[in-house]
């Protein structure tokens, strides 16, 4: 069968129109998605500043924003996905590693231990958490929209320097205070014997994690 240069031509003006309309499409949909989580974290922060304002007190301000929380940090998982496919153009682990951090931060042990979910260090790394995530997302709002804007780009790569420290700090004074609740009742645990022959010590398992942000 002949095989013209012009058919050559044509076969690659297609594939260039599929990559441009799948390229679009992601850029779409990225835009989409980090507008929502951009709103998600602005709620959080409205809820919570309105929860002080109208309370004047930090007791009982996770479990007023619980639920709003776990949905939007739990959807984040999405961002896992983003890499894989390869739409955004980032490690897989490292972004999973991120992602499920959070959230075992939020559902095992904020979420599961009423009794942490008062001290200071939780409302320390909420704080943290959305001041990062309405920077983080709407710098990259922006950024798909090509129109950032200078004290978005200032905040992303300053906030952070300040930010991160403290964030840190919020995370590992709350998983200190879960241990004492965690060795007493045994939670999330596994005492040998068992039917799976399978001892687990999840007293242990969050030092381990404490142990994990060392550099």
């Amino acid at each position: 069968m002949a095989y013209s240069e012009e058919d050559g031509t044509v076969e690659e003006k297609e594939n260039n129109n599929k990559k441009k309309t799948k390229s679009a499409l992601a850029t779409a949909w990225l835009t989409f998605y980090n507008i929502a989580m951009t709103a998600g974290w602005l709620v959080l922060a409205m809820a919570m500043m309105r929860f002080y304002i109208q309370k004047g007190t930090r007791k009982g301000l996770y479990r007023s924003i619980a639920r709003t929380l776990k949905f939007f940090q739990t959807f984040a998982l999405v961002e896992v996905g983003h890499c894989a496919i390869g739409i955004v153009r980032t490690s897989v682990i490292v972004t999973g590693v991120q992602v499920c951090s959070r959230i075992f931060m939020v559902w095992f042990i904020t979420n599961s231990i009423r009794q942490i979910q008062n001290e200071e260090s939780v409302i320390l790394f909420l704080v943290v958490w959305t001041i990062t995530e309405i920077t983080r997302y709407s710098y990259y709002t922006f950024n798909l929209l090509h129109h950032l804007p200078y004290f978005i780009k200032w905040a992303r790569y300053n906030l952070f320097i300040v930010l991160y420290p403290l964030g840190v700090a919020g995370e590992l004074l709350t998983i200190y205070a879960a241990l004492p609740f965690v060795r007493r009742s045994g939670m999330y645990s596994m005492r040998l014997p068992n039917k799976y022959n399978v001892s687990f010590d999840y007293y242990y398992c969050l030092i381990i994690a404490m142990l994990s942000y060392i550099p």
